[in-house]
């Protein structure tokens, strides 16, 4: 398609984003931080995060240098809690096999945990100005609605199209810039819902609009029904503390602390076998809902009262009693912290 690339990267200097606290940089290490976090995350989410960890983490070495509990600490409530420890371990990865230098082109950032064909591609063109196609979940969705894809994108085959029509696409000069506009058109304007279609620099040749199937385009997933899957959260109290168990690794939210879980019965069996200690009684809260991408959890949270201190639980490794106020600002997941 003529002019695809100069076409978008006219609009980006006057209707795209500006001004996104990782954008006046060439640090790769920042660059890095951004791409990782933004996978599946919203910018508004993401802006106050990066903040943070930039702030407690200013370079690849202070990241690499931390305890696995405090990235994750800080990391608490962005969600897809794996890339939190790939990102742990990228850092260390760079900060000590690669001499503190990030590598400067895709395939050698690919090589570090957690990134993919995409977020490298991505950090070697923001970063290093590297000549390569992007292909995140927006993009994939302006490419299958202005060149009439079908298929859903994340079939192998309709996928390995939309790469190959995605680099013939490159332009030879400006790849930030270029790699950004891909980026806004799909996050304001291609978007999933109610595309902005009046607002589109590409309005003019895209083969949906043209053919009415903007609701078509893309292809959805094919549907499948989501699991369910359903636990009981001890919640159990003595003098104002709480007790979190750490969740194991690899898993889900594997490194985080959350509540004990167990069957809902034999509550007092639990307290008697595991803490060495009798509940004053117990009181069932309602039910909690978190939507995971592939099954759906239903967490029935249990108030257990203790009568004694647990003294067996203080010394067990992976348990912590904490304070209620000190638990909300530890390293747990968002339903938790909510709870």
């Amino acid at each position: 398609m003529p002019d695809f690339a100069k076409t978008l990267t006219a609009w980006q200097r006057r209707h795209g984003r500006h001004g996104l606290p990782w954008q006046a940089t060439r640090d790769p290490y920042r660059v890095w931080l951004s791409e990782v976090m933004l996978q599946q995350t919203q910018v508004e989410t993401v802006i106050p995060y990066y903040e943070r960890f930039l702030a407690r983490f200013p370079d690849v070495r202070a990241l690499a240098d931390a305890r696995e509990e405090e990235v994750l600490r800080l990391w608490s409530g962005l969600g897809y809690y794996a890339r939190a420890r790939n990102l742990h371990r990228a850092a260390r990865n760079v900060a000590g096999e690669l001499g503190g230098r990030f590598p400067d082109n895709a395939e050698g950032l690919a090589r570090l945990p957690g990134l993919g064909r995409s977020s490298a591609a991505a950090i070697a063109a923001f970063a290093f100005g590297r000549r390569e196609a992007i292909l995140d979940g927006n993009v994939k969705r302006v490419f299958a609605r202005c060149f009439g894809i079908d298929g859903f994108p994340g079939e192998r085959k309709v996928e390995a199209r939309l790469w190959r029509l995605a680099a013939r696409q490159l332009p030879l000069r400006g790849i930030g810039r270029y790699t950004q506009a891909l980026m806004d058109l799909g996050a304001t304007v291609c978007v999933r819902g109610k595309p902005r279609c009046d607002a589109c620099p590409l309005a003019s040749r895209c083969v949906a609009l043209r053919d009415g199937r903007i609701g078509e385009l893309p292809a959805p997933r094919p549907r499948r029904a989501r699991p369910q899957r359903a636990v009981t959260w001890l919640v159990l109290m003595h003098a104002g503390r709480v007790l979190l168990e750490r969740r194991p690794a690899p898993g889900l939210w594997g490194g985080l602390w959350a509540f004990p879980e167990t069957g809902a019965r034999g509550l007092a069996a639990f307290c008697r076998r595991e803490l060495d200690c009798e509940l004053r009684g117990a009181r069932r809260l309602d039910v909690l809902e978190h939507q995971f991408t592939h099954f759906r959890l239903r967490a029935t949270p249990v108030v257990v009262v203790l009568r004694t201190a647990p003294a067996a639980a203080v010394e067990a490794p992976g348990r912590l009693w904490l304070d209620l106020a000190d638990a909300r600002d530890a390293a747990v997941p968002a339903p938790v912290k909510t709870l």
